[in-house]
Parts: C-alpha cells; structure tokens; sequence
C-alpha cells in the first residue's frame, strides 16, 4: 500500500522524497512477500499480498485523494477481502492436517 500511494505522490519519480518513500516501501513489501512465501504457497501468499494491496490502497485512496465511494465498489472489495480470507483458511486447514 505505501509504495502504491506513494508512487502517486511521486509524480513519476520526478519528486525525491516521495520516490524514496516508494522505492523504500517496494523493498519492504517483497522482503515481507519472501517471508511470507516461507510458510505459505506461491499462490496464496501473492493472492494475500496483492489483494490486502488493493483493499488497503483503495482505501487510502478514498480518504488521501478523494477517491469515489460507491456501493458497487465496496461490493468487489468485499469479495476480495472474502477470497483473503478463504485462501488463509484452506491454507490453515491444511497445516493442520
């Protein structure tokens, strides 16, 4: 979500501190990624990654940059955040076999 956000204030990595900001916050994000792939499938850790991406950077974006709220679209962040979870269960289920 940071490194989302701040590629947005970045302005195309044409302004320094937010694209330290961005860049700091990509390396921070795949090393928590390789941790994560140690105990999880490829899979589902990038799902997890990815969709607790969008949902946290949608959000960001509705209260940063003032983005539209609209019922449809809290919908599909809801099946997302449904499909999260769903993956983290089948994955705890099988740990627990």
């Amino acid at each position: 979500m940071c490194w989302a956000v701040g590629l947005k204030y970045s302005q195309g990595f044409t302004k320094l501190m937010p694209s330290i900001f961005t860049i700091v916050g990509m390396i921070s994000s795949f090393y928590f990624l390789s941790l994560a792939l140690r105990s999880l499938p490829l899979g589902t850790a990038y799902a997890i990654w990815t969709g607790i991406g969008t949902v946290g950077t949608m959000i960001l974006g509705i209260f940063l940059f003032k983005e539209p709220v609209d019922m449809i679209r809290l919908i599909f962040i809801g099946f997302i955040v449904i499909g999260i979870i769903g993956l983290k269960l089948v994955d705890l289920g099988k740990t627990l076999d």
